[in-house]
C-alpha cells in the first residue's frame, strides 16, 4: 500500500560534488532521508517503469538507508531494483551496473573516504543513466525541490532480506538482490591481462593490498587472490565493517602510514596499494618509494598502451586543475588532447562521452578511464600490476624512467582540516582580492608571472563554471593552487597545492617538500595561512 506522508523541509540538502554528506544524527533527524530521496524522484523524468541500481560502502546506516530507498521507489513508480548483497556495492561497479545493464540510474550511499560510525559521516547520491555523477543542473534541481517540499511516497511493506542473493517482488516492483563483486570482475577481466599478472604472481612477486575495512575488500580478495592467484593474505583487511575497523579509510600518508612504513623497510614487498571507503580513489606505494597520484595518472598514461583494453591508445587524459602537470606532457608527447577541469569527476563525464578523453585523474588519489564513469581505485590497482607483468621493472625503475623521459613535477598538497568557516571563506577572499598586484612581485627566487581565479569552460556543452580555486604561476612552471575543499562535514578543508616542474637529470630524486620548501614558504605568506588559522602546520602532506 502506498502512503503519501506530509513532511517539512530541511533547508540544508544542497548536494555537493559527491552528493549530500552530513554526520549520521543528521541523517536521522525525521523524514530527513525521506525528504531528500524524494526530491530526488521529484527532480527526474521518465523514470516510471525504469531500473535503478542501488548500492553502498556497508558504512554505519547504510542497511536502514537502502530499505527506506526501496519501499520510496516502489512507490514513486520504479519498475525494477538492483541491490548488492548486503548493501554493498562499490561507486564504480555501481558505475558498471549503471552502464552495462542500461538502467536509468543509480543511487550511492557512501561518505567516500570519511570516517564511518554512529556519531560519523554518511552520504547520498545520485548518478545518472551514463554511470556518472549527477551534473550541477540536476542537483541544483535536487536542492531547489528540498526546500520546498511538503510530501513523499513510501510504499507499507516489511524490509526486505540484503543477505541473500535472490529475485524478489515488492510492491508491484522487482528487485534482484546480486552478487556485487561478478560483473565489476567480469569488467577487470576484458581490461587487463590477467595471464600476465598471473605469471607475474607465480613469479614469486609480493604485493600487499589494504581495503581498509572498506567495500573493496570483496573486490581484491576475489579478483587479486582467487582469480590472479597471488598469495592469501594479498588482500589485507578485506572485511567491510561499519565504521571501518575505527580508523579512517583514507588512503593517504597519514591514514595510511603503517603501508609506507612497510615499503620503507627490509621486509617491503614489491607493490603495496590501498583503497578508501567507496572504492574510488587508490594509493600507489612500491619497495622504497610513493608514487603521488599526479605522478600515477601521467604514469599509467603513459604505459596504458600495454593493457589489452587501451591497446589502441588514448584518445585524450583529462585532469582536474590542482592535479599536477605531469600528465600534459605525456599528452603532448602521444600528440593527444589534454584537459584541464574543476574538481569533481562529474566534470570529466562529458569528455568521456565524447570520447575526447579516455583516462581521467584528480590529486586527490583519485584516476579512472572511460570504461566507468567514476574514479576507480582497484582499476588503477591493476592497470600498476599489468605494466608492471609486461615491462618486468619495479615500482622504482618505472617511475624514474618516466622522470627521465618527460622530467619531473615536483607536487605536494597541504591540507588545513576542520577550520572555521568563517577564518576560511576570509583566508579565500582577501586571497582574490590581491590577486592583481600578485604579477611581478617575487618570493624568494620565485617570481609570479600571473594569478587567476579558475573558471572552466566545458568544450562539450559550453557550460561555464567559475571560481573554481585560485592559481598562481610563476616564471619557469611553477604553481601554487588554493582551494576550499566541499568533502568534509565539518568546518571547511583549505587546500594548497605546490608544484615545481624539473627537467635537470641530475635533480629527479631529491625529496619532495626540501625540493617545494621555498614555495611552500611562499604560499603561506601569500595566503597568509597562519594569521588566518592559527596553525602553524598543515593537518595532512601528501
Amino acid at each position: 500500500m502506498i502512503k503519501t506522508v506530509p513532511t517539512t523541509p530541511y533547508m540544508d540538502q544542497r548536494p555537493g560534488t559527491s552528493g549530500l554528506r552530513k554526520k549520521v544524527p543528521e541523517f536521522q533527524q525525521p523524514n530527513y532521508v525521506q525528504n531528500f530521496i524524494q526530491s530526488i524522484f521529484d527532480s527526474l523524468e521518465g523514470y516510471k517503469g525504469k531500473t535503478l541500481v542501488i548500492g553502498g560502502d556497508g558504512r554505519y546506516f547504510n542497511p536502514e538507508a537502502i530499505q527506506i530507498i526501496v519501499k520510496m521507489a516502489a512507490a514513486n513508480g520504479f519498475g525494477k531494483l538492483i541491490i548488492g548483497k548486503d548493501g554493498i556495492c562499490s561507486t564504480p561497479a555501481v558505475s558498471n551496473l549503471i552502464r552495462k545493464k542500461k538502467t536509468f540510474g543509480g543511487i550511492i550511499l557512501s561518505a567516500s573516504h570519511n570516517p564511518g560510525g554512529p556519531k560519523e559521516d554518511f552520504g547520498i547520491k545520485y548518478n545518472i543513466g551514463n554511470g556518472g555523477p549527477a551534473p550541477e543542473k540536476i542537483t541544483e534541481a535536487i536542492f531547489a525541490r528540498s526546500k520546498g517540499i511538503d510530501r513523499y511516497r513510501i510504499e507499507d511493506f516489511p524490509d526486505i532480506d540484503l543477505g541473500k542473493i535472490a529475485a524478489i517482488e515488492r510492491g508491484g516492483m522487482a528487485i534482484e538482490i546480486i552478487d556485487p563483486v561478478k560483473d565489476y570482475a567480469e569488467l577487470m577481466e576484458e581490461l587487463f591481462d590477467f595471464d600476465a599478472i598471473r605469471k607475474l604472481f607465480k613469479s614469486g612477486f609480493r604485493m600487499v593490498f589494504d581495503s581498509m575495512h572498506a567495500v573493496t575488500g570483496p573486490y581484491g580478495k576475489e579478483i587479486l587472490e582467487n582469480r590472479l592467484g597471488a598469495p592469501e593474505g594479498t588482500a589485507r583487511n578485506f572485511r567491510p565493517l561499519p565504521d571501518f575497523g575505527g580508523h579512517h579509510p583514507d588512503p593517504n600518508l597519514v591514514h595510511a602510514k603503517h603501508l609506507y612504513d612497510l615499503v620503507m623497510s627490509d621486509k617491503s614487498p614489491d607493490f603495496a596499494a590501498a583503497s578508501d571507503g567507496d572504492g574510488d580513489r587508490n594509493l600507489i606505494l612500491g619497495r622504497g618509494i610513493f608514487i603521488t597520484p599526479s605522478d600515477s595518472l601521467a604514469m599509467l598514461s603513459a604505459n596504458a598502451h600495454l593493457a589489452p583494453g587501451y591497446k589502441g591508445g588514448l584518445k585524450g587524459i583529462a585532469r582536474s586543475m590542482p592535479t599536477s602537470a605531469a600528465s600534459d606532457r605525456v599528452a603532448a608527447k602521444l600528440g593527444i588532447g589534454s584537459y584541464e577541469t574543476p574538481t569533481g569527476w562529474k566534470f570529466f563525464g562529458n569528455l568521456l562521452d565524447a570520447g575526447m578523453a579516455t583516462i581521467c585523474g584528480e590529486e586527490s588519489a583519485g584516476t579512472g578511464s572511460n570504461h566507468v564513469r567514476e574514479k576507480d581505485g582497484l582499476w588503477a590497482v591493476l592497470l600498476w600490476l599489468n605494466i608492471l607483468a609486461v615491462r618486468g621493472l619495479s615500482v622504482r625503475e618505472v617511475a624514474e624512467d618516466h622522470w627521465k623521459t618527460y622530467g619531473r613535477n615536483y607536487y605536494t598538497r597541504h591540507d588545513y582540516e576542520a577550520v572555521k568557516s568563517d577564518a576560511a571563506h576570509k583566508l579565500m577572499s582577501e586571497l582574490t582580492a590581491k590577486l592583481s598586484s600578485l604579477p611581478g612581485q617575487s618570493f624568494g627566487k620565485d617570481k609570479v608571472e600571473k594569478a587567476d581565479d579558475f573558471a572552466y569552460h566545458d568544450p562539450v556543452d559550453h557550460s561555464v563554471s567559475e571560481h573554481q580555486g585560485i592559481r598562481i604561476f610563476f616564471e619557469g612552471g611553477s604553481r601554487i593552487v588554493f582551494r576550499l575543499s566541499g568533502t568534509g562535514t565539518e568546518g571547511a578543508t583549505i587546500r594548497v597545492y605546490i608544484e615545481r616542474y624539473e627537467a635537470d637529470p641530475a635533480r629527479l630524486d631529491l625529496d619532495t617538500q626540501k625540493a617545494l620548501a621555498d614555495l611552500i614558504a611562499a604560499a603561506g605568506k601569500i595566503a597568509g595561512i597562519k594569521a588566518h588559522t592559527g596553525r602553524d602546520r598543515p593537518s595532512v602532506i601528501t
